[in-house]
C-alpha cells in the first residue's frame, strides 16, 4: 500500500470531481453513487426502467473494481449510470478505455491496488473454505492490536487482545486474519492462541501473503453474550515494513494500535492515517512522536467506521 497524500477532508462532491478528472472507474462509480445518496437496489431500479439488467452484486463489484463492465450490454448500461447519477457524458465511458486518464504522480507504492484486490479475493476464498461469514456472527467491542518491528525493520509478530459480542446465537469461534508484508511467507508464519481460545484451522494463500485462523472458544456464545480473548502471529519473513494497516468490514467498537520499535532501528517519522476504502486518498493524517522509552507510537480510535486505520513510517 502506498503513502498517500495529505489532503484535507473532501465533501463527496469534491471527492467525485477529482475522482471524474483521474479515475480508475471503480473509485468514480463509487463516489458518484456516494455524492447522489442511492442505494445499489435503486440504481438497478432506475436501469430496469430503460429495459438494462444488471444485478446488485454486478454493481457492487463495478463500484469495489472487482469487475469491470466489458460486454456491450455492460458499457450500455454505464452510459445509462451517467444519466441516472447526473454525471456529464463520457464521463464513466471514458475511464474504461485502455488508455484512460493521465495517472496521477504519487511516491512508489508499497502494494499496488491490483495485489490489494488480488489478496481481498484470496482472503474471500479462504473464508470460503472455512465456511465462515466475513463477520462470522459476531461484534467487535474493542480490539488492542500490539506490532513490533525487529532491527532488520521487518514486521516480527503481532498480538491481539479483543473483546467480541455475539449478535446470533450459536456463535463458538473467531477467524483472524493475517496479510504479510511483500515476500512474506505465510506458511512459516506461525500462529498462537494466548487467552480464552485454542487454534483451529490455519490456511494461507503464498501468492498475496493472506492467512486466515480459527480461534476457537471454550464456549458457545447465544446473542448478546461476549468473549474475551488473545492471540497472535509471528511474521518476521518479509523484508523491511514502512507501514500498518487494519481492515474494518463494519463499523464496530475502540480499536488501539500501537508500533514498537527497537533502538536499533528508529524511524524518521510516522503519521496516523484513515482510508475509506483501498483505492481512497489517505486522509485524517497526524504526526505521532515516538516514546521515548518504550520507542513506540499509537493511536486509539472510540469508534471504528469501515474503512482502514494505521500507522506509516519513513525509515530515511
Amino acid at each position: 500500500m502506498r503513502l498517500g497524500q495529505r489532503p484535507q477532508e473532501a465533501s463527496p462532491a469534491r471527492l467525485l470531481e477529482g475522482a471524474l478528472r483521474t479515475g480508475p472507474f471503480h473509485v468514480a462509480l463509487r463516489a458518484a453513487i456516494a455524492a447522489r445518496r442511492l442505494p445499489l437496489h435503486r440504481v438497478q431500479h432506475h436501469l430496469s426502467r430503460q429495459g438494462i439488467k444488471v444485478g446488485v452484486t454486478s454493481l457492487s463489484y463495478w463500484q469495489q473494481g472487482a469487475r469491470r463492465p466489458q460486454r456491450p450490454e455492460s458499457m450500455r448500461a454505464v452510459r445509462a449510470l451517467e444519466g441516472i447519477l447526473g454525471l456529464p457524458e463520457e464521463s464513466l465511458i471514458r475511464l474504461l478505455s485502455p488508455a484512460g486518464p493521465a495517472p496521477v504522480a504519487q511516491r512508489p507504492a508499497t502494494r499496488s491496488y491490483r495485489s490489494l484486490v488480488e489478496a481481498s479475493e484470496a482472503l474471500h476464498a479462504l473464508l470460503a473454505e472455512l465456511g465462515s461469514p466475513l463477520d462470522g456472527g459476531l461484534h467487535t467491542v474493542g480490539h488492542h492490536e500490539r506490532v513490533r518491528i525487529g532491527p532488520g525493520r521487518q514486521l516480527l509478530d503481532r498480538t491481539s487482545q479483543q473483546i467480541v459480542r455475539a449478535h446470533r446465537d450459536g456463535v463458538d469461534r473467531y477467524v483472524a486474519i493475517h496479510h504479510g508484508d511483500p515476500g512474506c511467507s505465510p506458511g512459516d508464519v506461525v500462529v498462537s492462541a494466548t487467552e480464552n481460545c485454542r487454534t483451529g484451522r490455519v490456511r494461507w494463500d503464498a501468492t498475496t501473503g493472506v492467512l486466515v485462523a480459527e480461534l476457537l472458544f471454550d464456549t458457545c456464545l447465544r446473542a448478546g453474550d461476549t468473549h474475551l480473548f488473545g492471540y497472535g502471529f509471528a511474521d518476521g519473513t518479509a523484508g523491511p515494513a514502512t507501514e500498518y494497516v487494519r481492515g474494518f468490514s463494519f463499523a464496530g467498537g475502540q480499536y488501539a494500535l500501537q508500533i514498537r520499535f527497537t533502538d536499533d532501528a528508529l524511524p524518521v517519522r510516522c503519521h496516523r492515517f484513515a482510508q475509506q476504502s483501498t483505492a481512497a486518498p489517505r486522509g485524517a493524517r497526524k504526526e505521532l512522536t515516538l516514546s521515548g522509552r518504550h520507542r513506540s507510537v499509537h493511536v486509539v480510535e472510540p469508534q471504528v467506521r469501515a474503512g482502514l486505520l494505521g500507522i506509516d513510517w519513513d525509515w530515511e
